[in-house]
């Protein structure tokens, strides 16, 4: 079983298009989509959730209404403005403290020093990751709450049980959707990945961002190709970008042509080689097959 990792140093430069239409030549791949705070892969593949399950990320503090005094000692030791004197009253004081769940980091320093002990300190639910049926082949994909932490965590549970369904299945390719960036998402996405490929544009920014994420993948080891999109848009910066890739030991793909049919095939829920013939669509397939080779998959 190989794992390719799909990935990008910025936003926008089309990688989750690429990915939406290797997956439909993948034929037998698990998929995986690890960008867990801006997760779109299933806008694509409209997976049809066949399992469920609850993400318990960390602790966060909780105010025990019936028990707050409102001596105000939390509110004095939070350094993140997460405690508001605007709880409900209990009997005893007309007003109690309240823990803000977006603006709490997690520190437990409330907790520790409330005397009265009113303030619960517990693991939270911060989300959920499903088991997902597409038309493509199995999907393993989550979805954050918004303003939750442990994304890191999150990416390593998804692409952990996406790499459990290939090797129960016997499919031969983990195919992984990654974040954007070079943040902790992607550095656990890229854990125990094959081969990373990154997904470029042919910009300043793009030349900027690409040179970023393939040094992060370089420094944990992760063998690296890349693929420049819409490059005929600025054929000389393209092959200065694929020169200076070459250089540091990166494979280079086959460029992907500008072509319309990818913003119809967003529009329409499809991937861009289930539209037919096409510019685009003949440089992803053209691109697959280098990319079968580098794997040594069928």
């Amino acid at each position: 079983m190989k794992e390719l990792v799909v990935i990008s140093g910025k936003g926008g430069t089309g990688k989750t298009s690429l990915v939406a239409s290797y997956a439909a030549l993948a034929r037998r791949a698990v998929l995986a989509d690890c960008d867990v705070d801006a997760s779109d892969l299933h806008l694509v593949l409209g997976p049809e959730i066949e399992r469920r399950e609850a993400f318990v990320g960390s602790a966060l503090a909780r105010v025990r209404t019936g028990h707050c005094t409102a001596c105000g000692k939390c509110e004095e030791v939070c350094r993140f403005d997460a405690v508001s004197f605007d709880g409900p009253g209990n009997g005893l004081v007309p007003r109690t403290f309240r823990v803000d769940e977006v603006a709490c980091e997690g520190c437990g320093v409330c907790a520790w020093f409330c005397a009265e002990k009113a303030i619960a300190f517990e693991p939270a639910v911060r989300g959920h990751w499903f088991v997902s049926g597409t038309r493509f082949g199995p999907m393993v994909h989550a979805r954050l709450l918004p303003g939750a932490g442990n994304s890191g965590r999150l990416v390593s549970l998804v692409r952990e049980e996406a790499r459990k369904l290939a090797e129960h299945e016997g499919r031969a390719l983990v195919l992984i959707d990654g974040s954007p960036g070079i943040g902790c998402p992607v550095i656990a996405s890229l854990t125990t990945a094959d081969l990373v490929l990154a997904v470029s544009e042919p910009s300043l920014a793009g030349e900027h961002d690409l040179a970023r994420v393939l040094e992060l993948a370089r420094s944990l080891g992760r063998p690296t190709a890349l693929c420049v999109n819409r490059a005929d848009l600025n054929p000389a910066q393209a092959e200065r970008m694929e020169r200076a890739a070459e250089a540091a030991g990166t494979r280079v793909l086959p460029r992907v042509r500008f072509d319309r049919a990818v913003s119809r095939a967003q529009n329409e829920g499809r991937a861009v080689v289930e539209l037919g013939p096409g510019p685009a669509a003949e440089d992803i397939e053209t691109g697959w097959r280098a990319l079968c080779r580098l794997l040594a998959i069928p």
